[in-house]
This record gives structure tokens, sequence and C-alpha cells, in this order.
């Protein structure tokens, strides 16, 4: 009885050697071609399994990759799995590879759980890899002035009349047209006088711009809690005026550009300083969401008069019409 266990004991230490050598015989790694990258770049991850080809029933299963590695971590593509003997004084030696490229759009650092390699259905004895790590960072922003560069010109391409053949031909077709239409029309209004109406008088940048600020005072939007509204009209009848008035293209400029810019003109300082509180004010409710008080509400508005007032040109034909009637 006693050797009956014991031959039962001496099988199953055995079955447990023989299991681990099986075991030890199959190695598994991976490898990153680079553990750090930009957002949206690539990495490449190379998987690797290698075993003697002398062990018979050798069933190995590959880990099951999905879309992704973990929420971070997008897998681009999964290469075929090949198979090589790197060693050719070692023909036993089998190494099979598998190559994962991944990319990231979340910065970080990522940890990438090991790989598992099951062999033989053993689901108690795992071959795994490694854990690696990826570092995924922002993409730098260069502002030196260095870094900007002209566009490039365009490539030259050989010249090729028969291309310009349809333009030609729609041209001559297009200009044979209008000759006829001007003929038709020469002799419908032939007899008809032309009567060319006298271009309307421009209106004044200043009278524009005062015109916009009375509306402005008459909707009350600020009294109204519409103050992002209200500030936001007074500065675009400013930029409209200033642009009309000095040729400045001020509807497109920031408030400091358009400050630069008028530091240049013959202004005087309390008509500079005026504007600025209003363009700045303006800016600081519109982008930062400050609540002005009513003081600088009313102030706002009336800076923008007397700006308006203090650097307005007068039309010559109305300062000529004035000066006709004082005479009279």
């Amino acid at each position: 009885m006693k050797h009956w266990k014991i031959k039962i004991l001496i099988s199953f230490c055995l079955l447990i050697i023989a299991n681990c050598s099986l075991h030890a015989q199959v190695e598994a790694f991976a490898t990153m071609d680079t553990n750090k990258i930009r957002i949206g770049e690539q990495s490449k991850i190379d998987l690797y399994i290698k075993y003697n080809v002398k062990q018979k029933k050798l069933n190995i299963q590959w880990p099951v990759i999905g879309d992704t590695l973990r929420k971070e971590i997008d897998v681009v593509n999964v290469s075929k799995i090949d198979t090589t003997i790197p060693d050719k004084n070692k023909p036993d030696e089998i190494l099979q590879h598998e190559t994962i490229t991944v990319t990231s759009a979340d910065s970080g650092f990522w940890a990438i759980q090991p790989f598992v390699f099951v062999v033989n259905n053993d689901t108690s004895n795992l071959i795994k890899t490694d854990a690696l790590l990826l570092a995924v960072y922002t993409l730098p922003v260069d502002t030196a002035e260095a870094s900007i560069k002209d566009i490039k010109a365009p490539f030259d391409e050989p010249f090729d009349w028969h291309e310009y053949l349809p333009y030609i031909y729609g041209g001559v077709a297009a200009l044979v047209v209008l000759i006829i239409i001007i003929i038709i029309l020469i002799k419908v209004f032939k007899k008809k006088p032309v009567i060319i109406e006298p271009p309307k008088p421009k209106v004044p940048a200043h009278i524009t711009a005062l015109n916009a600020l009375e509306e402005i005072k008459n909707k009350k939007l600020w009294q109204e809690g519409k103050f992002k509204e209200y500030h936001t009209l007074i500065s675009d009848a400013l930029r409209a005026y200033i642009e009309n008035r000095y040729g400045v293209a001020a509807m497109e400029l920031t408030s400091d550009e358009i400050f630069k810019i008028m530091n240049s003109q013959v202004i005087d300082g309390i008509s500079k300083e005026k504007l600025r509180q209003v363009l700045t004010l303006a800016d600081y409710v519109k982008f930062a969401k400050v609540i002005p008080i009513d003081v600088e509400n009313e102030m706002s508005l009336g800076n923008a008069f007397d700006f308006i007032n203090g650097t307005k040109r007068e039309d010559p034909i109305n300062l000529k019409k004035d000066n006709n009637s004082v005479t009279q």
C-alpha cells in the first residue's frame, strides 16, 4: 500500500517538473521603439515569444489585441505573426514576432499592462512580458519670430497652350455675345437722353458715429443688464469712426494695435486717454466677463462722445455754407 502511494507521489512530482521545464523553455518579452511621443505621433511595440521546437504538442495562444490597450492608448495596426530562427547555431530555438502600432491623443504617463500568453491552455502558468510605460507630451508652441517662415512658392509647370483652348473659345464667344448686346442697347436707347444723377454727398464720419452712439444711449442696454452688448456696440462705433476718419482698419485690429497707431496721430492726450478707457473696459467686459458699475457704464458712453467731438473733421461744404450765412 505504501509503495503505491510512493509511486503516485513520484509521478505527480515528475509531472510538475515537466510542466515547469516546459514553461522554462518558453520566454516572452516586449520592447518599444520609443517610449516618448507627442500627441498624435506613433510608437511601435514589438512582441516576441521564444521557445524550443523540440517541445512536442506546444500550443501557444497569443494575446488578443483590440482597438485600445487602455482608454488613453489607441491601436493603429497589428502586424501578422512572423516566425524566424534568430541563431543559426541553434536551429531548434524559434522566435515569433508581432508588431503593434499605437498612438495617443491624451498627454501623460500611461502604463501598459504585461502581455499574456497561454501555453497548452494552462491558465495557471501564464507566460507574461514585462509592463511598459509610454510618455505622451503635448505639442510645443514656438512663438519665436525666427520660426515664422514665408509660404513656399508654387511649382512651375511647363506651358501647354492646348490647355488654354477652351478658355480662348469661351472668351471669343463671350466677346461676340457682348458686342451683340451692346449694339442692341445702342439702337434701343439711342434717342433717349442719358441722365446722370449727381453722387449723394458722403456723410461725415463723426455724424455717423454720433448717431450710432445716440441709438445706443436710447436703447438703455446696460440698465437692462446687457453689459456685453452695450460695450461692444460702443467699441464698434468708435472703431468704425477711426476707420472712416483716419483710414485705419480698426475693425480688424486689437485695442493695443489701435492705441499704437493713434499715438502717431495729431490727437490731444485727453482724447487718447478717453479712447483707451472705452476700448479697455469693452475688452474686459467681452473677454473677462467683468460687470462694470453704473459710473463706468455712463463714463464709457460719455468718453466716446467726447473723443468723437474732440477729433472730428468738419465737412468743408458745411463750413462754407455756415460762413455764407454769417456774411449775409
